[in-house]
């Protein structure tokens, strides 16, 4: 009897453990964030017992964050660029990289109160005193947005109209409150501002907007990090993706 009480309270102990052993988090590019959050309860659904949770930001910050050790077990960028730099650091498991979903990149401008912009040439204009951009050293979409700049030559005339953002969601915010005349985010944002913001225009750029995504190195959850990312790629996962707007891989 008194073995039996203490195998029951080894497995009681042992509960919460193993519990808390399937909980992976994920550090997502913000422009996911609708996306990953009904897909959490589909993939927890398939794995019972496993539970995710999500940290949102701009690519580069959350590359940064894992460089400092913040506990990471998937990390999934709007870039390829960045999950280039978390390869060359060893900070993720090359082998587990996947591209997902692509998007891109739309200018637009508030549905309310907009000036009229029909042209990347009109952000030129007197009518346009701010554009919202993502900053190009941390936000994928500020990069993009520079590379399509660059090619029509409009980058530095219209650098001193920039407002710089943390990350595409703030570019979104900033145009949907009206408080910049034009702006530059995804389609797949664009469509989550439903009525507050109007596309005005879909200029492409040489670097297709792919998003890859990868098990974090020192992950202590491996097993269900790779499930998540599996799930993430699966006809379930896909399917939520695309109702955001994403494109397949």
């Amino acid at each position: 009897m008194r073995s039996f009480a203490v195998a029951s309270l080894v497995l009681a102990l042992a509960l919460p453990a193993a519990s808390w052993a399937q909980q992976i988090t994920v550090s997502a590019a913000a422009s996911l964030t609708d996306a990953f959050k009904e897909l959490a309860p589909k993939f927890e659904a398939s794995k019972p017992g496993s539970t995710v949770r999500f940290n949102f930001a701009a690519s580069g910050v959350l590359l940064q964050q894992i460089s400092q050790g913040a506990p990471v077990d998937v990390f999934a960028s709007a870039d390829q660029e960045t999950m280039n730099r978390a390869d060359a650091q060893k900070l993720v498991d090359a082998t587990s990289r996947k591209n997902f979903v692509t998007n891109s990149l739309v200018l637009i401008e508030p549905a309310q109160g907009g000036v009229g912009v029909k042209s990347l040439q009109d952000l030129g204009g007197a009518a346009i005193k701010k554009i919202a951009v993502g900053k190009t050293a941390t936000v994928p979409v500020g990069r993009y947005t520079k590379e399509v700049l660059d090619a029509a030559n409009l980058w530095t005339p219209l650098e001193p109209k920039f407002v710089q953002a943390d990350s595409v969601r703030q570019v979104l915010d900033y145009v949907s409150r009206g408080e910049v005349e034009a702006g530059f985010v995804y389609r797949t944002d664009a469509a989550i501002a439903g009525d507050k913001v109007k596309v005005v225009a879909s200029p492409q750029g040489a670097t297709p907007v792919s998003y890859p995504i990868a098990v974090v190195a020192d992950s202590k959850n491996k097993a269900a990090a790779n499930d998540f990312i599996a799930f993430v790629n699966s006809e379930a996962g896909q399917q939520v993706l695309a109702r955001y707007g994403f494109g397949k891989p």
